[in-house]
């Protein structure tokens, strides 16, 4: 089985690479369109800003050849914001995948912002491979995905938001399963899985 992960220039590819090492898989880190097309499994990592990434995703001509992969793809923090319409960081266009706009997580009293830590994640539609229970998850982001109709489970930070989205053979999720213990090898032996 072919893992890649694409080099959209976030800073948890480390990361991510290091989980699936510890699940015995060898991701390739490429931003190569025939390797990314090949690849039996995809994963869009990213922390960072949602203008950046599609700016470096539009300089390496990755656009079109992300969104038209069939294979299962999971987009991991940034990368799964990367998967909707549009983002309110930048005012950015973002892939167009799953319809839906990303804001900006609104402070309040008593409300980190960024959100960063643990919090529980609900699930709140069935999925082939994200159907664990209810558990917690590590979040490291200042802006959230709305629930929306592609919304497969749910966080509360202030208000309630999209901790899961999926559309077809795209899948992401808010929190960084690479560093959510339990319930993010759950998540990332799932999609090898799938």
């Amino acid at each position: 089985m072919s893992v890649v992960l694409v080099d959209s220039g976030g800073a948890n590819i480390g990361s991510v690479r290091y989980a699936l090492q510890r699940l015995g898989v060898d991701a390739e880190l490429t931003a190569d369109a025939a390797v990314i097309r090949a690849a039996d499994k995809v994963i869009l990592p990213g922390v960072g800003a949602a203008a950046a990434a599609m700016a470096r995703l539009r300089e390496l001509h990755l656009v079109d050849v992300l969104r038209g992969l069939t294979q299962p793809v999971l987009g991991v923090c940034l990368g799964m914001q990367l998967l909707c319409t549009r983002s309110e960081e930048g005012d950015t266009d973002c892939l167009g995948i799953v319809d839906a706009t990303v804001r900006r997580i609104r402070p309040g009293a008593g409300l980190r912002v960024p959100h960063m830590g643990w919090n529980r994640v609900r699930i709140v539609a069935p999925h082939a491979w994200l159907s664990h229970a209810d558990d917690w998850a590590y979040f490291v982001h200042g802006y959230a995905v709305p629930p929306c109709a592609a919304t497969l489970a749910t966080c509360d930070h202030g208000a309630t938001f999209s901790a899961a989205i999926g559309r077809g053979n795209f899948t992401g999720v808010q929190y960084h399963p690479e560093r959510s213990a339990q319930l993010g090898a759950m998540v990332l032996r799932g999609f090898l899985a799938a």
